[in-house]
């Protein structure tokens, strides 16, 4: 099993590093910088551009990287889900790997469940308990 590669391994410690107080007081540092400067560069476009480009660069650079950790952290989270589907008693094992059903799959599942939910509460309010498992 390959645990990491290298564009993977770059993108979480950019990540952990750029969530971290440090690096916003860096940014906001940054921007201070460049505030204080413009009356030495008179406010000039070429002073605008700097923190435009800059900041646009950034900004699109860490798109992708911010994508990459959501789309590892959904991973792992659909994973340990699928895990505790698997392992459970009575679980409905045709939701392991949900995530990659088509929509009309979900929906029916939904739909199921949203039933079940509106009858559990009929059954709440009627003073029963709302602890089993109505489908083996």
């Amino acid at each position: 099993m390959r645990i990491n590669n290298g564009y993977s391994t770059f993108a979480k410690t950019i990540s952990r590093f750029c969530g971290r107080p440090r690096a916003f007081t860096f940014a906001l540092t940054v921007v201070i910088v460049w505030i204080l400067t413009g009356p030495i560069f008179n406010f000039s476009d070429t002073w605008q551009l700097v923190i435009n480009d800059g900041t646009t660069i950034i900004t699109f650079l860490m798109v992708f990287l911010i994508q990459n950790t959501q789309n590892r952290d959904t991973e792992a989270i659909q994973l340990k889900l699928d895990e505790l589907i698997r392992a459970t008693k009575g679980a409905h094992n045709a939701l392991l790997g949900a995530e990659e059903l088509e929509e009309e799959n979900l929906d029916e599942f939904k739909m199921k469940y949203q039933a079940l939910a509106a009858s559990e509460r009929e059954s709440i309010k009627q003073g029963n308990f709302d602890t089993d498992s109505p489908e083996p």
